[in-house]
């Protein structure tokens, strides 16, 4: 696989948000916002391109029983290190927003997830442009829900007024906004891949974790009916 195609299958056909559905507990709740979205976003690509070169380079020293907490610790190192840059030079209510979910990074499913999968089974230039890419695709992901919520909620991007008078819309401020949301994403997302897939003359298969055939929800009232 080439360098260019190690980056940009993050963007799109592999992005962790939109295809991979990983990352959902800091998407849910720093998506209310683009300011948000991008911190979050920028602090979670600094970790995993950090964290996927040093995996990389020490991947055949770690002994292979005890390759996880060596993962996690190479990650808390990082997202340590993002912390202590963000107390100095973020602005406060953005550390005041994001909070708790800074920190949580390290148990991130998409940075450990990229460590075990890719990091520490290919080259350090490979999975620097690994974790730019998934960084990226996630940070893109992210401002894509927070434009919207942002704008649907206040009329504003950026917590500039883009629409002078816009009532609130309370909803798009709290997680039943982000899952409503996030649910046409995917909806979108699967649509595009459908659609493709019949220009090509192919049929796409919606992943399992997606798929109407994976629930069970409008069959809970089916024991009960008389």
């Amino acid at each position: 696989m080439s360098l260019t195609r190690e980056f940009t299958k993050g963007l799109w056909r592999e992005n962790p948000t939109l295809v991979l559905v990983l990352g959902m507990c800091p998407t849910m709740a720093v998506s209310s916002s683009m300011k948000n979205a991008l911190g979050m976003g920028v602090a979670t690509c600094f970790v995993l391109v950090g964290s996927n070169a040093v995996i990389s380079l020490v991947r055949n020293v770690i002994p292979r029983k005890v390759r996880i907490p060596c993962y996690i610790v190479v990650i808390a190192s990082f997202v340590t290190l993002v912390e202590m840059l963000m107390s100095a030079y973020a602005p406060p209510e953005l550390n005041a927003a994001l909070g708790i979910f800074v920190p949580l990074i390290v148990v991130n499913c998409i940075v450990l997830g990229r460590a075990e999968a890719f990091a520490s089974k290919n080259g350090v230039l490979s999975s620097i442009l690994d974790g730019l890419g998934m960084g990226a695709g996630f940070t893109l992901a992210l401002m894509s829900l927070g434009a919207v919520r942002e704008f649907l909620g206040n009329g504003t991007l950026f917590e500039m007024q883009v629409v002078p008078g816009w009532p609130q819309f309370l909803l798009m401020q709290f997680a039943p906004g982000a899952f409503i949301v996030l649910g046409f994403f995917l909806a979108g997302m699967n649509g595009i891949q459908m659609r493709r897939a019949r220009l090509q003359g192919k049929t796409y298969t919606v992943p399992a974790e997606l798929g109407c055939a994976h629930c069970s929800i409008c069959r809970l009232g089916e024991d009960k009916a008389p």
